[in-house]
């Protein structure tokens, strides 16, 4: 798996499939990833999610999120605006990659931190 912070590959089209409120994401070498909407938003980048230093935070009771926006940043990155109204996370390319390449991995490893924490995907 690439690191999440080196732009190897870049997108070539974003999608966001609101019947199945997951985002596709096409690279430049051919992958197509279906990124679901509860899994963008648990692996947010932002601060809140990364958390402050402290290490990683499990955000429980996100199955039925949404995407409400998303807006580029410059030419490296989108910001979505999710509708719990979470929006600070800044998705650069290479980190949709990773999420892509890892996310079998990292949902597995999520869904065992919540089972760990009593916590459930529902609201």
């Amino acid at each position: 798996m690439a690191s999440p912070h080196e732009t190897v590959h870049w997108p070539t089209e974003i999608r966001y499939k609101s019947d199945q409120k997951a985002l596709e994401v096409d690279f430049d070498d051919g992958e197509c990833f279906h990124l679901p909407a509860e899994f963008l938003r648990v692996e947010s980048p932002s601060a809140e999610v990364m958390g402050h230093g402290e290490g990683k935070t499990i955000i429980a009771g996100r199955r039925h999120v949404g995407i409400m926006e998303i807006e580029t940043v410059g030419n490296y990155a989108v910001r979505i605006r999710f509708d719990d109204m979470h929006d600070t996370g800044i998705y650069s390319w290479s980190y949709l990659r990773y999420l892509g390449d890892g996310q079998a991995e990292i949902w597995a490893q999520y869904l065992a931190a919540l089972q760990e924490k009593g916590l459930s995907r529902e609201p």
